[in-house]
């Protein structure tokens, strides 16, 4: 009985604690995949080292930015070498000559904005390099690039003759010197372009006030550009068409003085020859003043 008593009270207790060790056994076995899963991925996040950043040499790097640039002509990989380059080993004498070439590789495939903020920020921190000049230089030329054609607003005509001139005026015996000065004269021929547009745009219009206003500004500020002849030409027809003759006599005088051989003289000169004319000088008149403040 005692043998009984013993089975039948481990039969009655037995199926609760099986239970329990089972439910037990189960939750140990699934935190067994869970810990490999989880908990171990976590942990190796705090253990492992950290592969993404290698410090390289810094003349390693340039390098390797001057073979993407030169032999594989991938502007856009060179700079991100050489921005690598100042990234690693900011103030290191590659960064600075990396910080350049960054510049001109951004110039070299289009990236203008790139090319200004690097140069600038070249100029910035090397004002006293032998290298800033071309740095300041490239900053023109960028501005000079992307000058529009005459039909649009010329804004960036006008801000590329300011770095221009800003390249003659910080370094004017440098060779980029020379160069500037003829993108000036480039740059202003633009804008006296886009005044000859605008003029001519009234003539057809018959407002020759606001056509005078406009060839007159090529006359006493673009004089030196290709534009001039075709100026003193308009100016011409325009001071005959509303009758105001002796300055339609002078401008046409002194086109055939400056340009005896221009075709537009020779427009000017049958132009007035048609109204009974002869191409005449006033002294006192703006074109007269104009041209001899000038030399021309």
């Amino acid at each position: 009985m005692s043998a009984q008593r013993m089975t039948r009270g481990y039969l009655l207790v037995s199926p609760f604690g099986t239970r329990r060790l089972l439910q037990a056994a189960t939750l140990l076995l699934l935190a067994v995949p869970l810990a490999g899963c989880g908990t171990g991925a976590l942990w190796d996040k705090f253990t492992q080292k950290d592969d993404t950043f290698v410090e390289e040499p810094a003349d390693k790097i340039y390098n390797e930015g001057l073979y993407l640039m030169n032999e594989k002509k991938d502007m856009k990989a060179a700079t991100k070498k050489f921005e690598e380059v100042d990234r690693q080993h900011p103030y290191s004498d590659w960064a600075r000559k990396s910080l350049l070439m960054s510049a001109y590789a951004s110039y070299q495939s289009g990236d203008y904005d790139g090319c200004i903020g690097a140069a600038t920020r070249y100029v910035t921190l090397h004002p006293g390099s032998p290298d800033a000049a071309y740095a300041q230089y490239l900053i023109a030329a960028s501005h000079y690039d992307q000058i529009p054609d005459i039909s649009r607003d010329q804004g960036r005509t006008e801000k590329a003759i300011a770095s221009l001139e800003e390249v003659v005026r910080k370094y004017p015996n440098s060779e980029y010197a020379t160069s500037a000065k003829a993108k000036i004269e480039g740059a202003r021929d633009q804008l006296a372009g886009k005044e000859m547009a605008v003029g001519r745009y009234y003539m057809q219009k018959r407002d020759y006030t606001a056509a005078i206003n406009r060839y007159k500004t090529v006359v006493t500020q673009y004089q030196t550009t290709r534009h001039v002849e075709e100026a003193l030409y308009r100016l011409t027809e325009a001071y005959m068409s509303i009758g105001i003759v002796g300055e339609a006599q002078t401008a046409a005088a002194v086109l055939g003085h400056n340009f005896p051989d221009s075709r537009w003289y020779k427009d000017a000169y049958n132009l007035v020859k048609s109204g009974g004319l002869e191409p005449s000088e006033n002294q006192g008149s703006w074109i007269s003043r104009t041209f001899k403040k000038i030399g021309l």
